[in-house]
């Protein structure tokens, strides 16, 4: 991706940040949000993912409230990725995921794709399923 690229979508991404409830912030606070351009290929390997388009966003660490059973556990932290929780969200699969029908991406579509990309992740911290989180519209 060409940097006035990144540098365009860094900035949606800050919109996006600055326009979040201040109990989603106050989270974001404690867990560290990274922006990448796509996954390594180690990482779609492990998630058995294709295409670095497809995938938008990847939590890391321990979901709350699952902390206390896996202390002292070995936890499984991917190696391309910080080892502390965290949560990472790739510009290539949201930028894919915000295009329109005749390829296009718009503005609103793309902040809006971030916006859920970063709630879908908060929801893996809080220890949502995939499942889970379709049902509440964020899948």
């Amino acid at each position: 991706m060409k940097q006035h690229n990144r540098d365009y979508f860094d900035r949606q991404v800050e919109w996006v940040l600055n326009r979040l409830p201040p109990n989603v912030l106050h989270i974001l606070k404690e867990v560290p949000l990274h922006v990448e351009n796509q996954p390594s290929k180690r990482l779609r390997r492990e998630l058995k993912i294709d295409e670095p388009e497809e995938l938008c966003g990847y939590f890391c660490g321990v979901p709350n409230g699952e902390k206390s059973e896996y202390f002292g556990a070995n936890v499984y932290l991917s190696p391309d990725l910080p080892m502390l929780t965290s949560i990472t969200i790739f510009r290539r699969g949201i930028v894919a995921a915000s295009r329109d029908d005749w390829g296009k991406v718009r503005r609103c579509s793309l902040r809006q794709q971030i916006r859920i990309t970063i709630l879908h992740e908060l929801a893996h911290l809080h220890g949502m399923d995939e499942e889970e989180i379709e049902e509440i519209g964020y899948g």
